[in-house]
């Protein structure tokens, strides 16, 4: 049952499942009633028989997403031992991490396309003040932004679309559908 307080915005929480439990705290939410995000990916994995099979994963380890208020996020982690806040320091404190609707939107756009050719990394991993703010016009991205920037390891420029501070998911793009965003200073 959803609680609703009027004053309490509703937002998109980071959220942490540990030791595998991202498809338990996802069904959780999904009991609940709870929009929640868990980014997936195809991955080639050994079953019980020893068997090479193409299974749906969760991309990132422990990284869930859920859009509620915080008191009802709150009501739902009481006693839940598998689901706890990302936090991020804010003077000195712990705080919740919370990702604006506009982040989330271009994250889930990039991941719900289920590209293979999708790389996944922590934004320490990439040096985001070198790239160039882009659109994409046409193909599987049309309308996504983020930055084009040549990430370590990989030979061609990539569109990178960063979740505040918790993940990157970049795609190679064609030149023809990239559009400079011009900034207005």
């Amino acid at each position: 049952m959803c609680v609703k307080n009027s004053e309490e915005p509703i937002e998109w929480f980071a959220l942490s499942a540990p030791y595998r439990n991202e498809l338990k705290a996802k069904a959780l939410l999904d009991e609940q009633g709870v929009e929640n995000y868990l980014p997936m990916q195809h991955k080639i994995v050994t079953d019980k028989k020893g068997k090479k099979v193409r299974k749906l994963m969760p991309v990132v380890s422990n990284l869930l997403f859920a859009r509620t208020t915080r008191t009802h996020l709150q009501e739902i982690k009481t006693g839940v031992h598998y689901l706890q806040y990302r936090t991020r320091v804010v003077n000195g404190r712990n705080v919740p991490i919370v990702v604006p609707d506009y982040q989330m939107k271009q994250f889930i756009a990039v991941c719900d396309t289920r590209n293979e050719q999708l790389i996944f990394l922590t934004p320490q991993e990439i040096n985001l003040s070198k790239g160039t703010p882009v659109r994409v016009i046409g193909g599987m991205f049309d309308g996504v932004e983020g930055l084009f920037l040549k990430v370590k390891g990989v030979r061609s420029r990539r569109v990178v679309v960063q979740v505040d501070g918790i993940a990157v998911a970049t795609a190679e793009i064609e030149p023809q559908y990239i559009e400079v965003i011009q900034s207005s200073k």
